[in-house]
């Protein structure tokens, strides 16, 4: 199953999700003031950010009972963690990084690639020691090292969607997910009709670039 936050004010929810199926397990909405965004699971609660409102919100992760909300000072994005710090973006090229019982920031660090800063941070999966950040409103995730801010791969997920699949209004990608026990890596967007278990591949057998299949 996934567990999966969804956005825009008066549609904003925390679900569980039944991956083969997409049916809805269970679902909390959030109030209509709130903009849902990233949400990670911590221990046996779920972490939930909200777009400009500064509100941050966490639950149990079994029965979805609010357990306590947080303040933060930037817009929230995606959030993540490692196993030690919560990961957090606020849509610019920083990554800030808090603890996960405080949520007081403990550091940050900033995104580069080769032509400088990489902003537009949005969707966060940390996956075997490096972050995968989704460029808003790109086809492109980052592959970045969390101790140093390096990009060191760009995953290319354009054409993923088929003609098919654009019957209905899409928007951009925004779904990263990862089964550490199954090593499996999904991917998703905002109203797409699909998630998409893909596989990473280096046609030139160089670490940079990659794609997927």
């Amino acid at each position: 199953m996934l567990y999966e936050g969804t956005g825009r004010n008066g549609q904003s929810t925390l679900r569980q999700v039944e991956l083969e199926s997409g049916h809805v397990l269970r679902s909390f909405s959030l109030s209509p003031d709130y903009f849902g965004e990233g949400i990670t699971i911590w221990e046996d609660r779920i972490v939930q950010l909200t777009w400009k409102s500064g509100q941050g919100f966490v639950y149990d992760k079994e029965t979805f009972e609010l357990l306590d909300t947080f303040r933060y000072p930037t817009e929230g994005w995606g959030i993540t963690h490692d196993g030690v710090r919560l990961i957090m973006s606020d849509g610019t090229s920083t990554l800030h990084f808090w603890d996960p019982d405080t949520f007081e920031e403990v550091g940050s660090v900033e995104v580069y690639g080769d032509l400088g800063p990489v902003a537009r941070l949005n969707e966060l999966e940390y996956v075997e020691g490096l972050v995968y950040a989704n460029v808003w409103q790109t086809d492109f995730i980052a592959i970045i090292d969390p101790d140093t801010g390096e990009v060191t791969a760009w995953i290319d997920l354009l054409g993923l969607l088929e003609p098919e699949d654009l019957v209905e209004p899409v928007d951009v990608l925004n779904g990263i997910a990862y089964d550490a026990d199954g090593e499996r890596l999904f991917v998703t967007g905002k109203l797409w009709p699909k998630v998409f278990e893909i596989e990473l591949i280096s046609p030139t057998g160089a670490p940079t670039p990659v794609t997927c299949r």
